[in-house]
């Protein structure tokens, strides 16, 4: 049998609540126990990931009843559900109702349903998850999660967290991924703390879960970015405990900004869909924008560069990011070559992300090696440093920096600049942003062009999309 879910099956877990509609722990667990027969038979199925107790229901549904379940994001396009539902093949739709076309049974949730919970035999290794990768390189691929894997990073980041059953979680966070649905339900469900699901994460939202009691603040930095330009309802949030960012980098200024206003300063972390969480900032550790923290109990990361060899933690050197650790995942579904390309010879799993490593084990997450490493001019630098500084100027609101094929440097680094309101986007203002970080940076950091933009592309996690700009 699985405990992943310890805290909602011992009886001692807090009420959910989203979007406003609640449920005690105990109707949770019987509405969810009542799938069990409706799933007899099934290996693996969909849920269609809306951001509702049904969802919930169901996620909960099938992992009680030892299946493997397949998050579906509810803005998926054509193409994106019919490849989910070609490579994943599961036996049905669970909980609300599925987008058309499809020829797969459904399943329904009823929230009024209750059955006592019998635990089934869940074999070690298990799959508990088939969650599917944004897709950057191609066609998404289902990264498969064990039962044993979630139960240890949760645990890590309960730790980290010091997350207990004394806690109420709130957030606005879609359910179909790490972030929202491993970190934001199911380690609610596991530690037995409160969960209030905002709906759309406002910061009207944000202050009035505060304001009921909740302890616990997940979000992305678009999210932040929003608290930190509503002082009035940033102030609801003082009485917090603690406040995480993750998903994306949180822009410094917006750290100053929501350090002034809530008297926090956020925790970042750092995972993805195959580690989960691997490094965090502690809730009793040293905070700083722009690093993530250390890694949590039971992992282990290292720094390589191009030919593999060891890159020092100084800080300052930049590496290629390798973990290891028992929340890995176990492989991606029907991808062998795949699987095998990001794992080293000694069992470390190749992020693909490129960082430093200060020598007290504190990381700084520079970007994916494929568009914020920009070799330019025989130097290695990462746009994540230039972005913070021009994130750093009063007319920047936003920003990308990327690096562009060039004859002679290699690459030459170009800034996507979205300006503050009433800030003419002129030549002038370009000029400025240059010579702001050739001010407060080395000369060979700063932008060869400013393009500015309305927008940048974004994907549903907020995450710039820098292969459009590209």
């Amino acid at each position: 049998m699985t405990d992943l879910l310890r805290a909602l099956v011992a009886g001692t877990g807090r009420p959910v609540s989203v979007d406003g509609t609640t449920m005690d722990a105990a109707d949770l667990l019987g509405a969810a126990a009542a799938l069990a027969p409706a799933l007899a038979g099934r290996e693996r199925v969909a849920v269609h990931a809306t951001p509702t107790l049904e969802t919930i229901v169901a996620v909960v549904g099938a992992l009680l009843a030892g299946r493997t379940v397949v998050p579906v994001p509810p803005d998926a396009g054509a193409g994106e559900l019919r490849h989910v539902l070609t490579d994943s093949t599961p036996d049905c739709w669970v909980g609300p109702v599925p987008p058309a076309p499809h020829d797969l049974p459904h399943v329904a949730v009823d929230l009024a349903a209750r059955s006592p919970y019998d635990a089934p035999e869940v074999a070690p290794g298990a799959i508990a998850f088939v969650l599917y990768t944004s897709g950057t390189t191609g066609l998404p691929k289902g990264v498969l999660l064990s039962y044993d894997a979630l139960a240890a990073g949760l645990d890590g980041v309960a730790d980290a967290w010091a997350w207990t059953g004394n806690d109420v979680l709130a957030h606005g966070l879609p359910l179909f991924h790490v972030h929202g649905l491993v970190l934001g339900v199911l380690g609610a469900l596991r530690l037995g703390s409160g969960l209030v699901h905002v709906g759309k994460p406002t910061p009207e939202r944000y202050a009035a879960a505060a304001r009921a009691g909740a302890t616990l603040f997940f979000g992305v930095p678009t999210v932040w970015s929003r608290l930190a330009d509503a002082p009035e309802h940033a102030d609801a949030l003082r009485a917090a405990r603690l406040l995480v960012s993750g998903s994306a980098a949180l822009p410094a200024p917006v750290f100053e900004r929501l350090r002034a206003l809530t008297g926090h300063e956020v925790a970042e972390r750092y995972g993805m869909s195959e580690t989960l969480i691997t490094v965090a900032t502690r809730a009793d550790g040293r905070r700083e924008a722009g690093w993530v923290g250390v890694p949590l109990a039971g992992v282990e990361t290292r720094l390589r560069d191009d030919e593999g060899a060891p890159v020092p933690h100084d800080g300052e050197s930049v590496g290629q990011l390798e973990v290891r650790g028992p929340a890995l995942f176990s492989g991606y579904l029907n991808r062998p070559e795949a699987t095998a390309a990001v794992r080293t010879h000694d069992g470390w799993f190749r992020t693909g992300d490129v960082a430093c490593i200060s020598p007290d084990g504190r990381h700084r997450i520079v970007g994916r090696a494929s568009v914020d490493l920009i070799k330019s001019g025989g130097y290695r630098i990462g746009a994540g440093e230039i972005e913070s500084t021009l994130l750093g100027h009063p007319a920047v609101a936003e920003c990308a920096v990327v690096g562009v094929p060039d004859d002679d440097l290699g690459q030459r680094i170009i800034a996507f600049v979205v300006p503050r309101p009433a800030v003419a986007p002129e030549a002038a203002l370009a000029e400025e942003l240059v010579a702001h970080v050739g001010a407060e940076l080395s000369a060979h950091k700063r932008p060869r062009q400013v393009r500015f933009l309305e927008d940048l592309p974004r994907n549903e996690m907020g995450k710039v999309q820098k292969r459009r700009l590209v």
